[in-house]
């Protein structure tokens, strides 16, 4: 037997081949990849540019390492390349392959994408297809490159559009407008300063002019004539009252229908007349008095009708003059006798004629003769007025009627305005009710039972 077999020298010699052997191992199975000690299968795909990829450099699915590239080759000028996978690494038909960055130095890696689970395995050596890379370095630079290159050409635009006003984009189109309007406003309030300054104080003396005839006296006022209105209105809702019977009884509603059908015939047409009844209340202001008007309306066509008015005035006044002569055996004298007598009760009987929105009407107008003008608006919601009668002493009556529901309206305006007794003017507020023979019938219905 060999005596130096069991030296301590030959022992140690032994121990260091072995593990220098396992370590070799060990970097070649590192350096070279899958194939060392296990089975490898190899396929390849073409790409257009190889760049960035290098041999050795690692093949992953799923983020996980399968294998290496193996070989990067120049065929028909494109790149082939070749990758080296482990053989438990199943590639089944529709897996593809996509190149993505590592980093933003330009390193890449080849990324499998599988296919179907239960497809068909790809044998060794099969080809697979490129896709286009989803997430990598490359897409959010080329996206960083489009974008700054949009915003470089928004900046050239505004530049562009501001310093030489190019009226050829829309935005130096809309700096030009603006740089107009500009100018025009400049000219206009340099112009008008003056116009200006006096609408502004016109503004402010009619503000004032509100808060004082609009105070806290007038809103109570206000207030108990809309209590009023709100009695009346309940009154007639439950059937007290000659309105309120006229509304909710139906033995009532058909004798005015015949009186309407008759006085209809008697007209002739009654087919073609339109026949209603008004009634309203104002609240005059400067003596906290109602002035009640009811009214009977014939309209035989659309163009003309017919109205007769009885008027409850508080303030109604007329006066009368009296001339006699005397001679007393002298010469002749001239007496003149002035008498002035309360008439609460007044009458208008008009005729009016449409013109579109305007009705020009006359008449006679609370016991005197004169003239009327009406323009309605939004769709003849809403009617502007004003009256002229009493020439000798001539008064005006101006308000503002808006219909805000079907039947029923609210008015506002002035009373005995440019009168010798102007001091019996007033500013007034008041509703009322519109209701025609067909809406006559139609409540006749609805509160029948």
């Amino acid at each position: 037997m060999i005596s130096w077999l069991g030296t301590p020298e030959f022992k140690v010699g032994f121990l260091v081949v072995v593990v220098s052997t396992l370590v070799g191992g060990m970097a070649m199975k590192l350096a070279e990849g899958p194939g060392m000690f296990t089975s490898t299968k190899n396929y390849f795909f073409r790409a257009d540019s190889a760049g960035g990829l290098i041999p050795n450099s690692a093949v992953k699915m799923a983020g996980i390492k399968i294998g290496i590239i193996d070989d990067i080759i120049l065929e028909e000028g494109r790149a082939r390349i070749v990758i080296a996978l482990d053989g438990d690494a199943k590639i089944t038909e529709g897996s593809t392959v996509t190149l993505k960055s590592d980093g933003i130095l330009g390193d890449k890696h080849v990324e499998v994408e599988p296919g179907k689970p239960d497809a068909a395995v790809l044998p060794s050596g099969s080809e697979l297809k490129l896709a286009t890379g989803k997430g990598g370095m490359d897409d959010v630079m080329a996206d960083v490159s489009r974008v700054a290159k949009s915003m470089n050409d928004l900046l050239d635009m505004l530049n562009k559009a501001a310093k030489d006003a190019d009226d050829s984009t829309a935005i130096g189109r809309i700096m030009g407008n603006i740089e107009d309007v500009t100018a025009d406003l400049s000219e206009i309030t340099g112009e008008n300063k003056g116009k200006l300054t006096e609408i502004l104080e016109r503004i402010r003396n009619l503000s004032k002019n509100v808060d004082t005839y609009i105070n806290e006296e007038t809103l109570s006022r206000v207030d108990r004539s809309l209590k009023n209105i709100e009695e009346v209105t309940a009154k007639i809702n439950k059937g007290e009252g000659t309105l309120g019977r006229l509304i909710n009884d139906e033995q009532t509603v058909e004798e005015l229908n015949t009186a309407i059908s008759s006085v209809n015939k008697f007209l002739g047409g009654a087919d073609k007349l339109e026949t209603s009844i008004d009634f309203h209340t104002e609240f005059l202001a400067n003596n906290s008095t109602s002035k009640s008007f009811i009214g009977l309306r014939l309209q035989p066509g659309l163009d003309r009708y017919y109205e007769i008015q009885a008027i409850d005035d508080p303030e109604g006044t007329v006066r009368s003059t009296l001339t006699t002569t005397s001679t007393n055996g002298g010469p002749d004298q001239t007496f003149e006798e002035t008498t002035s007598y309360r008439n609460k009760l007044k009458i208008t009987a008009i005729f009016a004629k449409n013109f579109w929105d305007l009705t020009i009407k006359g008449g006679i107008i609370e016991n005197a003769g004169g003239i009327g003008l009406d323009y309605f608006f939004l769709g003849r919601q809403l009617r502007l007025s004003a009256e002229f009668f009493n020439f000798e002493d001539l008064q005006i009556r101006t308000f503002a009627r808006y219909n805000f529901f079907k039947g029923a309206y609210v008015i506002a305006g002035g009373d005995n305005l440019m009168g010798a007794e102007n001091e019996n003017a007033s500013v007034f507020v008041g509703a009322g009710l519109f209701i025609t023979n067909d809406d006559l019938k139609m409540l006749a219905a609805r509160f029948s039972f």
